[in-house]
């Protein structure tokens, strides 16, 4: 997994709503990258709910959020309309921005192991670096602890 003091891995990915969304886009702007498995989902649905509740803030911290799955488009479209969703989310759908992240890892569940993606997120400062690291994400207060970093960037 990419860790702190490293420079982010730049990315161009298809996005809700239709056209990309790349890193370079918010070149001297904070960049909150969240990493989640599935749209629609019980866990996803509350991250992506918790950081449209406090986007307002993240965007007078001077940060935008980007959430990234391998989701199509038009599922994400499909999520945002569902639960009036107001971040932006990126479609991985080959898993290249989630192997460059390191977030595309073995998981398992009930004895199984499965490749998926684990639940992670990064907080990159407007010159690329990433600041902070939250890796294996618990979704419960997550929001207010990266806006909290952001602040104090």
């Amino acid at each position: 997994m990419i860790g702190e003091g490293q420079k982010a891995p730049a990315f161009t990915l298809p996005r809700d709503g239709g056209g990309t969304v790349s890193l370079a886009d918010f070149a001297g702007k904070a960049v909150v990258l969240y990493f989640y498995p599935k749209d629609d989902t019980p866990g996803c649905t509350t991250e992506a709910l918790d950081f449209t509740r406090l986007a307002g803030d993240f965007d007078a911290a001077g940060a935008v959020v980007i959430g990234i799955s391998k989701d199509s488009v038009a599922a994400h479209d499909r999520f945002c309309a569902r639960h009036g969703l107001g971040v932006i989310l990126a479609s991985d759908a080959e898993g290249d921005t989630c192997e460059r992240y390191g977030t595309w890892q073995q998981k398992s569940m009930y004895g199984r192991s499965y490749m998926g993606i684990e639940r992670a997120t990064f907080l990159i400062d407007g010159a690329g670096v990433v600041r902070r690291v939250w890796p294996k994400v618990k979704v419960k207060g997550h929001a207010e602890e990266v806006l909290a970093a952001v602040k104090a960037l």
